[in-house]
């Protein structure tokens, strides 16, 4: 169907005329003054609920509410007599707690008890399970592994069913544990790291299970068979995490014992975190002591020392004093450990246990220590040297495999010690010639505050060190970590950082060297200035640049990259060190360039405030942004094109040039060409232009001179060349109605008159479903949406001399007609509908809104007639299609509904703009109102309001037709 309009409809259309000053005024709201007194909006309000008497009558309530304004209510605590559902879970929970057998609990006890325990060193004592994933990681090995696995049945091995004499069954138990010690063994060789862990966490698992069946001698096997692998140094790069592991199965073991006493002590009730041994029955006491004489029983000293270490909190259950008095006897048997390593590893398991179960009994932590010290002089003895020749493994090597243990020692001892106590291990140090691994323990144990206050002393202890023992270079990083988490003396700092970068400079090794290195550039950044920092740059880009070293070190690389970042915010001063931007070209896999350019990306978004035009800025921000873009490939995540995207909008809209329009203008045409494959940045620059666009109208105040007026265009220009790249045709389509409204608002009509033009040619391209955050939806609102805006922009636009009148409007109406809407659907009925107020609007003499400056139709034709009759003729033919489409619906009785709404719809356009003085125009008005209540689906309420309001405008002079109109509308239900 064409709307030339050559056939007149049935309906005779005529605008009703509008006043739209004086219907402003009139309907405008009368502000009147607020007295708030006591009452504020933000003020809290207690509701208090008043539960009914009982004698009160059956259904009735009763409530009362007060305003208080001590404390703003609690969402969760308004209701329920002031508890929140989860408290009130909560303690329904634990009231079935207490009242569940005791066997039922103990799982949440001993959970208590555990986070209890863990609160007696506080949170600033970083735990052991902190260190043990970095144990893991770091010590690793190639070599080919061995592992014992039990084998023992228990069949057979339980006393026979007459035999309950106490002395039969510890007699069974003791030739069980003897049947372990005689080699029910299997030996499992030829096993690689994950194999070996992988073995352990079975034993793990048995051990639980063996508990859970109540196999306890079967789980007392396994704990003394994984306790016997610390004995075995055969691959001893591997040592350090072979303890963790098998310390995890001690650490099962130790808990499972304990729980069992803990629960044979809760009847008839639960013990007491405090208890003392007085509260501890006879039952739960003999099977404590049953515990220790097994372990006693067993012959190794290793296996022995260890069980009876992760048992040692279950001495509360015997006497007060036990584990005071088992903490030294164990420290003691350590010194019958031959191999140095074993016994280092053997104390710091002892510490960590003491740690748990009593940290104030500092004697023992020391006493360690002090016997470990003693162990030294064993590292340089034949039996040492001989196992690391035969296992081909450096003394720096071996003495590294020393410092998890010796830290963690340090660390107990270490842990809220006095100030003076450092300064006794540094005087210890300097008796044993400056040992290199204890000094370096000692610089990661202490607090960092007093390392920094005195590094100038570290640094003299440590160029008397011996360089054969243990490389300076670690002792210097150590030093690092402190400095970079506590200041020195302000007059210090250069002195330092000059004699540690003596040492850094002249490692070999890349890897070492950039170890190192990483550690001191915070130093630098925090307390030095871009020329420190340079320098610092240029020396790691001399070292690992040969031989491409720099491929193994990108973890180190980017950390120094983020140090930097985290102290220089300033751009201008980061990008104008000579060597940032080189030390930026080692990053030469994608992947990892990719990460760093974001994090630049990231904090220069954050921490730039002010929009920025220095070229220094803007080409390395341009060169990190092209890197980011030119990642980008087919393979590339939608999710990951969208992060990108976002940080480089970020920094085009930070990009700034004042006054300088053109130049704005040439960067994002620059910026076009460079970020060509992410969409989302392509519409930003759209954006950016067209606001740099309007900018230039304010300045000119809406007045464009020759050259103003062809920059606006050549904006325009760009927004048009580049809208058609995008692939998302509602993106499109927004962009081409806001970019035709910018060029129209600073008088460019051609270029308006071509934006619009171009919306409604890509019309017809809308798929009628399109995805919406993974979900096929129907596009049908997205559309109309666009419609309704497009049809509200057509009231300023002027018609073109040579297209006719309305030729935009006719043109989007074609449109909608050959369109292919959903069956069964009235999206384009709606549009027809829409269109009524936008062409009602255009037959008025002064139209609601108008752009400055530029002449809309009512300037263009003055009320012509003819004018009038083409809006008219139109209006009629609208009218006459959406009647027909209520007609077509009223056939059938499933389409009543949409009939009500359509019909309701159009009454309040007819009501709204028609001019119902005219009788045919007035009596469909009433005929659409009494249609849309036919079968009662119309919203009453939106009916009633719609009547109070009708009746209030008949009162208004010169309405007499609505006065008469109303006494012919009635309200209908559905019967």
């Amino acid at each position: 169907m064409s709307y030339d309009c050559r056939k007149m409809a049935a309906v005779q259309w005529r605008s009703q005329e509008r006043r739209y000053e004086a219907e402003q005024q009139r309907w405008h709201p009368e502000v009147l003054p607020v007295e708030f007194g006591d009452y504020h909006p933000l003020k809290p309000i207690t509701v208090t609920d008043t539960k009914s008497r009982r004698g009160a009558r059956k259904g009735s309530t009763s409530s009362s509410s007060s305003s208080s304004s001590s404390a703003a209510p609690d969402p969760l605590s308004s209701m329920l007599d002031g508890t929140d559902p989860l408290s009130m879970f909560a303690a329904a929970s634990a009231s079935e707690t207490a009242s569940l057998p005791h066997s039922a609990s103990t799982g949440d006890l001993g959970r208590k008890r555990r986070e209890k325990e863990e609160e007696a060193v506080g949170a600033d004592f970083e735990p052991w399970s902190a260190k043990r994933g970095e144990i893991l990681t770091r010590f690793t090995t190639t070599e080919k592994l061995s592992i014992n696995l039990f084998m023992g049945s228990d069949q057979g091995k339980g006393p026979s069913p007459g035999s309950s004499a106490v002395s039969e069954k510890v007699r069974t138990r003791l030739e069980e544990l003897d049947d372990l010690e005689e080699g029910s063994q299997r030996e499992l060789l030829n096993l690689s790291q994950q194999d070996y862990a992988n073995r352990i966490e079975e034993l793990n698992q048995s051990l639980k299970e063996a508990w859970a069946s109540d196999q306890k001698v079967k789980a007392l096997k396994i704990v003394i068979q994984c306790s016997k692998l610390l004995s075995d140094t055969s691959v001893i790069q591997f040592y350090p995490s072979k303890f963790v592991l098998i310390t995890d199965i001690l650490d099962t073991f130790g808990r499972l014992v304990y729980e069992r006493i803990w629960t044979m002590c809760s009847d008839p009730r639960p013990l007491t975190d405090s208890f003392t041994a007085e509260d501890v029955n006879d039952t739960a006491k003999e099977t404590c002591l049953n515990w220790f004489f097994k372990i006693a029983s067993i012959r190794e000293l290793i296996p022995r020392l260890y069980v009876e270490a992760a048992i040692l909190k279950c001495n509360r259950f015997l006497n007060k004093s036990g584990i005071q008095e088992t903490l030294p006897r164990l420290t003691a048997m350590i010194r019958g450990i031959g191999d140095p390593l074993v016994a280092a590893y053997a104390r710091a398991y002892l510490c960590r246990v003491g740690m748990e179960v009593a940290p104030h009994l500092k004697d023992s932590l020391n006493r360690n220590f002090f016997d470990l010290l003693g162990t030294f002089r064993q590292i340089h003895g034949d039996s040492v040297q001989n196992q690391l020749v035969l296992q081909r493994v450096e003394i720096p090597e071996y003495l590294t495999l020393y410092s998890p243990a010796i830290n963690w020692i340090l660390q107990c001892i270490a842990y809220r010690a006095p100030e003076p106590l450092l300064t006794e291990m540094m005087e210890r140090c300097k008796k044993l010639g400056n040992n290199a691994l204890l000094l370096n323990s000692v610089m990661w144990a202490f607090r960092a505050e007093f390392v920094a206050a005195r590094a100038t002393d570290f640094i003299g202890m440590i160029k008397d060190c011996d360089e054969a023992g243990f490389p300076k270079h670690l002792l210097f990083g150590s030093l690092g970590r402190s400095l970079a988490c506590a200041d020195p003396p302000e007059a210090e700092r250069l002195p330092i950082l000059n004699e540690a970068w003596k040492v850094v400079t002249k490692v070999r090794g890349p890897q070492d060297y950039i170890n190192c290195a990483e550690i001191w550039v915070e130093f630098t950044c925090r307390h030095f200035t871009k020329r420190e920092v340079n320098t610092v740059l240029a020396d790691i880009i001399k070292h690992m640049t040969p031989d491409r070293a720099f491929e193994d070190a990108y973890p180190q690389l980017q950390s120094v990259i983020r140090k930097i970042l985290t102290y220089f915010h300033d751009f201008s001063v980061l990008f104008s060190m000579e060597r940032f931007l080189p030390f930026l070209d080692m990053f030469q896999k994608d992947s990892v360039r990719v990460e760093v350019c974001r994090s630049i990306m990231e904090v220069f978004i954050k921490h730039q405030q002010e929009p920025t035009r220095d070229p220094v800025i803007l080409n390395a921000m341009l060169h990190i942004c092209k890197t980011m873009h030119d990642s980008v490939n087919a393979l590339t995540l939608e999710d990951e094109k969208r992060s990108l995207a976002l940080l480089i909008n970020g920094f085009i809209r930070m990009v700034s040039f004042g006054r300088d329009f053109e130049q704005q203008l040439s960067f994002c045409v620059e910026s076009r060409a460079t970020f060509c494959n992410l969409e989302p940045v392509l519409v930003q620059l759209i954006h950016t232009v067209n606001q740099l666009a309007m900018e230039t109208r304010r300045v000119m105040r809406g007045s464009h001179s020759r050259k103003t007026a062809a920059f606006v265009r050549a904006c325009a220009a760009y927004s048009f060349i580049t809208i058609p790249s995008l692939s998302s045709i509602f993106c499109r389509l927004s962009l081409y109605l806001l970019s035709g409204q910018v060029a129209l608002a600073n008088q460019c009509l051609s270029q308006a008159d071509a934006f619009l033009k171009a919306a409604v040619s890509v019309l017809p391209e809308v798929p009628r479903s399109i995805s919406v955050e993974g979900k096929l939806r129907s596009s049908e609102s997205f559309l109309l949406d666009f419609i309704n805006n497009f049809l509200s922009t057509l009231l300023v636009v002027p018609d073109h001399p040579e297209h006719g009148v309305l030729y935009l409007v006719r043109g989007l109406l074609n449109m909608v007609q050959d369109y292919t809407w959903e069956d069964n659907g009235d999206a384009k009925v709606r549009v027809y509908i829409s269109a009524l107020p936008l062409l009602a609007a255009m037959s008025q003499e002064t139209y609601l809104y108008s752009i400055p400056r530029v002449d809309s139709n009512e300037t263009l034709y003055g009320g012509d007639p003819k004018f009038l009759s083409e809006i008219n003729k139109l209006c009629e033919t609208l009218i006459g299609q959406v009647l027909d489409h209520l007609k077509t619906l009223g056939r059938e009785e499933p389409s009543t509904r949409r009939q009500g709404s359509l019909s309701f719809s159009l009454f309040g356009v007819l009501l709204a703009h028609g001019d119902l003085r005219n009788n045919k125009l007035n009596q469909l008005a009433v005929n659409l109102w009494n249609l849309s209540h036919k079968h009662g689906y119309c919203d009453t309420r939106t009916s009633v309001r719609t009547l109070e309001s009708i009746r209030h405008q008949a009162q208004q002079p010169d309405m007499a037709h609505i006065s008469d109109m109303v006494q012919r509308l009635a309200l209908q239900s559905r019967t």
